[in-house]
């Protein structure tokens, strides 16, 4: 009963998060076309909304850990759910996300994220569109922020072990700017895919930033050896069971 009882209130929680998106997207579509601070708020809003939703609706508590940059940085991220994107981005002031070319064309994300400043890539162009958001930004047509990647490339499942992509090493290269990596436990509660979402309290945790200027091959390799270590010990507190091997 409980369980059955848990996953409707997930069903319901999952409907009532989308409605509201294009609710708050007309809400603040003026403010996002007239500026990208529009965007921004809107975004941060939309997070704090689903934030509070989950809360309410499933039992679902966020924690971020640490503490989130503010100046222009590279946040190099665990990727597990959907809920490490709404937490890290209402974390940070100013977030942009490395995303795929093709979410661009998605109806509201694909607006919003282009007025964020968010650098959607094509495979093999991502150092020609970096350059160019960091000219923007210096030339004053686009906002400064955070640039946040997921190093592994993808959303994994907790516990699945999947190689660092040289790609966020040569960003942190390219931007010579301080790189904070971020460890989480969300995809415990909020899975890659199905409808249950467990009760309980999803942690993001901002490490300490590894400073610019490192080889790329130690950069990566410390990065990898960190969030590793601390999404682990975040598994752990959230009582996630590990497969045998």
């Amino acid at each position: 009963m409980g369980f059955a009882l848990q996953w409707l209130r997930s069903l319901a929680f999952i409907v009532v998060m989308y409605l509201g998106m294009p609710v708050y997207a007309i809400v603040y579509l003026p403010w996002t076309i007239a500026s990208p601070h529009g965007a921004v708020a809107a975004c941060h809003a939309y997070c704090r909304y689903v934030k509070f939703l989950a809360r309410w609706m499933v039992g679902l508590h966020c924690e971020v850990r640490g503490t989130p940059p503010t100046d222009q940085v590279l946040v190099a991220a665990k990727h597990q759910s959907f809920l490490d994107i709404i937490m890290i981005y209402d974390a940070i002031p100013h977030g942009k996300f490395i995303m795929k070319q093709q979410l661009l064309y998605a109806p509201i994300l694909g607006q919003f994220a282009y007025r964020l400043g968010c650098v959607p890539v094509n495979r093999g162009k991502k150092g020609k569109a970096i350059a160019k958001m960091l000219d923007d930004v210096k030339r004053g047509e686009q906002l400064p922020g955070q640039l946040v990647i997921y190093s592994q490339g993808t959303r994994l499942a907790p516990g699945v072990k999947r190689p660092y992509k040289v790609g966020t090493a040569v960003l942190y290269e390219q931007m010579g700017t301080d790189c904070y990596p971020v460890s989480t436990n969300a995809g415990v509660f909020w899975p890659r895919h199905g409808i249950y979402r467990k009760p309980g309290t999803a942690v993001v945790e901002f490490l300490p930033p590894i400073e610019a200027g490192m080889d790329k091959e130690a950069f990566l390799a410390r990065l990898e050896a960190e969030v590793e270590a601390s999404s682990e010990t975040l598994l752990d507190e959230a009582g996630f069971i590990r497969k045998a091997e």
